[in-house]
């Protein structure tokens, strides 16, 4: 599966995110560099199939085909859309992936769950205050659970601190099992994973980039109004988005 994003823009003057340009495809991870507290999130909605760009076009093997993007990319951590509820319990939030996935979720699969991913001491924490790491792990595993997950569109993993080698390793994981990765992070992770340093005349405000492999990469053997951007909305997804996906 290959995913093309070009010259996508949305909103006035493209003020909700930026003319940008992005590949990924099955078997290899590629970060975009986004900035502000609602670009991810627009740039993640237009990346997997469930916001239109006002500009630009999104592409699946080729085709212009929403429905099908929807289906085989699972949006995953979005901000104001498919983050789940802070105070939920890991274990809730395992539960609930599992039922949608077809899976059982009663208390006893939902523990073997947590302990098959090395995650079963967290199973009673908040997500909020889960470990980052464990938290991108946790709801990229449940995301790629649902019938036809081609793909991964994984939003500022950065925004819950932590390393960036962390998480990149874990998206590094899913595109060596053959899943295509976007990651969505912010200029100052670029900067880190690419081994330089922050330009701080820049990375506080710079806008979203066009999509390029940083060093790293490896090719695999309800509705609400977003903060500070007039006449764009962002849909928070109904109950399967609560575990983590939408």
């Amino acid at each position: 599966m290959k995913v093309e994003l070009d010259a996508v823009g949305k909103g006035r003057r493209e003020h909700a995110l930026p003319v940008t340009s992005a590949v990924f495809e099955s078997g290899r991870v590629t970060l975009v560099a986004a900035e502000t507290e609602q670009r991810p999130t627009v740039l993640g909605l237009i990346a997997s199939g469930r916001m239109r760009p006002d500009t630009g076009r999104v592409a699946i093997d080729g085709r212009s085909a929403a429905s099908r993007l929807r289906r085989r990319v699972a949006l995953v951590d979005a901000p104001e859309v498919s983050e789940p509820e802070p105070n939920v319990t890991l274990a809730g939030v395992a539960a609930e992936e599992l039922m949608f996935a077809g899976r059982r979720s009663d208390p006893i699969a939902v523990r073997r769950w947590l302990d098959e991913h090395a995650l079963g001491e967290a199973a009673s924490v908040p997500v909020s205050n889960v470990d980052p790491a464990d938290r991108v792990r946790a709801l990229c595993e449940l995301a790629v659970l649902r019938t036809g997950i081609e793909g991964i569109v994984l939003v500022s993993p950065d925004r819950h601190g932590g390393l960036p080698a962390a998480w990149w390793a874990i998206a590094e994981e899913f595109g060596a099992r053959g899943l295509a990765v976007l990651v969505i992070a912010g200029q100052a992770s670029r900067s880190v994973l690419d081994g330089g340093a922050p330009d701080a005349s820049t990375a506080p405000s710079a806008p979203t980039t066009p999509a390029r492999e940083p060093l790293g990469t490896r090719r695999a053997p309800g509705t609400r109004r977003a903060p500070g951007a007039p006449g764009i909305r962002l849909r928070r997804f109904t109950a399967p988005s609560k575990g983590g996906r939408a």
